[in-house]
């Protein structure tokens, strides 16, 4: 088991600590997932995510090692900037992991894994792992550049997408305004020693601390796909539908020759939003059926969503099922009305 370097904070705040990708991390403190769920769409919180992984990938290749390997393509941005991409695998095109990019200075790159899968990704673009030698904190809600811009104006600036190199309660720290909560909000990686620091200014900034519990209803609400549930083994970019993040120009990277054949094909599911009435949630690997009880799909995520006050559930169906569709959820034997929706479930306030 690993644990974060802000372990001591979560426990000083009688967090609730849960095993999670092999780290040791908060499920919800004494609030309560709904209350932190809450401050994040109203106000702003702050999530430890130091379980996420770091590579540092630099040098003169860096770029083209990249490029080579991962989906989308670097070319687009620019130093200061970072990108969402997938990894894919060579012969079925699954998605390995989706990482984000972010684009430190001309020649240094911080490629950022899913907990569980920084190893692979080091074995795929190279680089170094170093993950132990920092804490990344998440910022997140519409008020979250105004309370960090309390105790560092350079940090609440950097914009969406964008990354800069900035001194945090005296600690030199990258940040970039990226995030998993469908909010506007940035991330900040500090090293170790600082993590307390920047932490603790946060709180005194009234920042309030979330956990895992929040930050998947958050992200539920905002459609975004996690890893081992919309993305992974067997689920490809195009059934998630991520097509976005793949560019068919560049000549080659890792997987293109089996996702080119899908696409020709054409998918044989696809992922669409169930709305769902109540409070009982479509948990993943609940069957979708038709109005007639045929199976034509599964939920890959469901939880109930604190801002609608019903459910709603992620699912991979038959590509003919369209929206407005009413379909039933098979709970434990017990068959839940659903509706086909739009997605994001929730839109960020403008």
């Amino acid at each position: 088991m690993k644990f974060s370097p802000l372990d001591a904070q979560h426990r000083s705040l009688n967090a609730k600590m849960v095993p999670f990708g092999g780290w040791d991390m908060p499920l919800a403190y004494s609030a309560g997932t709904l209350a932190e769920h809450a401050a994040c769409r109203e106000s702003a919180t702050m999530f430890d995510v130091s379980h996420l992984g770091t590579v540092r990938v630099e040098g003169a290749d860096a770029f083209d090692r990249l490029q080579e390997v991962l989906t989308n393509d670097l070319s687009k941005i620019a130093p200061g900037r970072a990108q969402y991409t997938h990894l894919l695998n060579e012969v079925d095109a699954s998605v390995l992991d989706d990482i984000i990019i972010w684009w430190v200075s001309e020649d240094v790159f911080d490629v950022m894994p899913n907990a569980s899968n920084t190893d692979r990704v080091v074995a795929a673009i190279g680089g170094t792992d170093t993950t132990a030698t920092r804490a990344v904190i998440a910022v997140q809600g519409p008020d979250a550049r105004r309370l960090v811009a309390t105790f560092c104006p350079a940090a609440a600036e950097v914009p969406r997408f964008n990354v800069r190199e900035v001194s945090v309660s005296g600690h030199s720290c990258v940040v970039a305004g990226t995030g998993y909560t469908g909010e506007d909000g940035i991330e900040i990686a500090v090293p170790v020693e600082g993590a307390a620091d920047v932490w603790n200014a946060l709180l005194a900034a009234g920042v309030i601390p979330a956990g895992l519990g929040a930050r998947d209803t958050l992200r539920l609400e905002a459609a975004l796909p996690l890893h081992g549930h919309e993305l992974g083994e067997g689920i490809t970019s195009l059934q998630a539908g991520l097509e976005w993040v793949v560019a068919w120009k560049k000549q080659s990277f890792q997987g293109r020759e089996a996702l080119a054949a899908e696409k020709e094909h054409g998918v044989s599911r696809r992922l669409v939003g169930i709305g769902i009435e109540g409070r009982r949630p479509a948990r993943d690997g609940s069957l979708v059926l038709d109005a007639d009880g045929s199976e034509i799909g599964f939920v890959s995520s469901g939880n109930f969503s604190p801002t609608l006050g019903h459910c709603v559930a992620l699912a991979f169906v038959v590509p003919t099922v369209a929206v407005g569709q009413q379909v039933l959820l098979d709970v434990r034997g017990t068959h839940i009305p659903g509706v086909v929706v739009t997605t994001p479930f929730v839109a960020k306030k403008k």
